[in-house]
């Protein structure tokens, strides 16, 4: 169950997130009332199902491989569809995989990254036991095979060949936390992982409500709008930027751009 906290300071922020432990990852949103939810969910919205889900990602992946030898001068063409779906949600092809990071901070510059202070709206930043969803997660794959014998440690050596051979392929009703084993040089930078529904017919948030993780440790954290500029002082302070983040001048230009947006308010 989602535990929701209410942020009084920065300094009060601070010490939540540095008491987390280490097995914690983390996600943040410019409006704290964002679900938490794939860009494949938000693009099908009422239409979603797992048929169409299925028939829109196996489109996308064909367009995007077909034409990717055209275009891509920097990457190494995929060897896996863990590889080829972190690629295209790395170029902005809907996917339903949902970004997440090990670093509460850089979670905290996305949201303000893609934050607007005219809004007032509040952040977020979410916060998911790794470690618990993981185990609970490879309990009920190791419930319905009896020949599945793999560990989180296990799990980690061979990340594409489990997503593609046993989650993807049975569908399970879980959530699963992952990442290609030949990360993208951004994805790597900002400590980034995946979440995402076993079963394409059951959305992110609601697998993760479902009484097979009643009992693992999720908080949302938000953030009121009054300390959107003292969160980013903090977050420089900490040389926490698009430059350092991005390492392009794609990076260089967003960080120019939250710079003005951040004194403008």
């Amino acid at each position: 169950m989602m535990n929701e906290v209410r942020i009084e300071s920065v300094e009060e922020l601070i010490r939540r997130i540095n008491d987390l432990p280490n097995y914690f990852f983390y996600r943040g949103h410019a409006d704290a009332n964002w679900a938490l939810q794939s860009s494949l969910e938000r693009i099908l919205g009422a239409a979603w199902s797992s048929e169409q889900a299925q028939l829109l990602e196996e489109d996308s992946i064909n367009r995007f491989q077909s034409k990717f030898h055209l275009y891509d001068k920097e990457n190494i063409e995929p060897d896996s569809k863990l590889a080829w779906l972190s690629i295209m949600q790395h170029y902005g092809v809907p996917t339903r995989l949902l970004d997440f990071t090990e670093s509460p901070y850089v979670a905290l510059y996305f949201a303000l990254e893609a934050y607007n202070p005219q809004s007032g709206a509040d952040l977020a930043v979410f916060a998911l036991d790794y470690s618990a969803i993981m185990d609970r997660s490879i309990a009920f794959i190791a419930s319905k095979d009896v020949e599945f014998k793999e560990t989180r440690r296990s799990v980690y050596k061979k990340q594409d060949e489990i997503f593609e051979t046993i989650v993807d392929r049975f569908a399970y009703d879980i959530a699963w936390i992952t990442e290609p084993r030949k990360l993208n040089a951004r994805l790597d930078r900002q400590a980034g992982s995946f979440l995402l529904s076993g079963d394409r017919g059951v959305r992110i948030a609601d697998v993760l409500a479902s009484t097979q993780y009643k009992d693992v440790l999720m908080s949302k954290f938000i953030v009121p709008a009054c300390l959107y500029t003292g969160v980013f002082a903090l977050l420089r302070k900490m040389n926490i930027t698009s430059k350092s983040l991005y390492g392009d001048l794609d990076g260089l230009a967003r960080a120019i751009r939250m710079h003005m947006q951040a004194y403008s308010v």
